[in-house]
């Protein structure tokens, strides 16, 4: 799979609230829902004057100037770094396909949608909040959330939606007296299936850099780096 198939499903299945082009910039606004909302992103090459006009526009609805990096942008890259931006949240996209993952058992997990009480509590324990949930709703693809058990206890839950071929789980969390205990990978199990019932051939993951036990799990379910990409910011990390 190449970059041009994976990044309009990421951008489907967590879609930002609004986004319109300006320059040469895709400009973002993800009301709350994460930094991949609402970091604005350049779709064309960047100069100096190009740079100064997005910064204002951020500085007019008292943002702070926040951009991703994929891996193309080399040169927009440099110029902000000559600028004073550092990089933050290094950001791995993590794909295998449908097909080899085992298949789950029916009694640790089921989908739903919308999601109900306790798949929200779990998530807010974790960081995820309403902003988050809110952006779930947004994505208009074949979507649902999951909520596994281990053993009668609710124990994780994930976010998962299709864009074509490609299914693209989010926001999994494992509540904190469950981790360690194969939640985890039966919720991508799961997701799994489910994608590939409705169609789609490939499940991807976002996990940074830094998160080294989600890393440990997606590389034992064989998931392996498609793509990657980073934020700059300004004068903060």
């Amino acid at each position: 799979m190449t970059a041009p198939d994976l990044w309009p499903a990421i951008d489907a299945t967590w879609p930002a609230a609004t986004q319109v082009q300006h320059g040469p910039f895709m400009w973002r606004e993800g009301a709350g829902g994460g930094s991949r909302v609402s970091a604005a992103r350049a779709i064309n090459r960047v100069d100096s004057t190009d740079l100064d006009a997005i910064e204002r526009k951020f500085s007019d609805q008292n943002r702070t100037p926040l951009f991703q990096l994929r891996k193309k942008d080399t040169a927009f890259d440099t110029l902000l770094a000559a600028r004073g931006y550092v990089i933050s949240d290094p950001t791995l996209c993590l794909i295998a396909p449908t097909d080899a993952f085992v298949p789950p058992q029916f009694e640790t997990a089921y989908a739903c949608w919308p999601p109900i009480a306790v798949q929200r509590q779990i998530w807010h324990a974790g960081g995820v909040d309403t902003s988050k949930l809110n952006v779930m709703a947004l994505a208009t693809s074949p979507k649902t959330t999951w909520l596994a058990r281990h053993g009668e206890t609710p124990a994780g839950t994930a976010f998962v939606a299709t864009f074509g071929s490609i299914a693209v789980l989010h926001a999994l969390e494992v509540a904190p007296t469950c981790r360690r205990s194969g939640v985890g990978a039966t919720l991508m199990s799961h997701a799994a299936y489910w994608a590939k019932d409705n169609g789609a051939t490939t499940l991807a993951v976002l996990v940074t850099r830094a998160n080294s036990a989600a890393l440990a799990l997606y590389s034992s379910l064989g998931m392996h780096e498609a793509d990657h990409y980073h934020y700059r910011r300004k004068g903060q990390i």
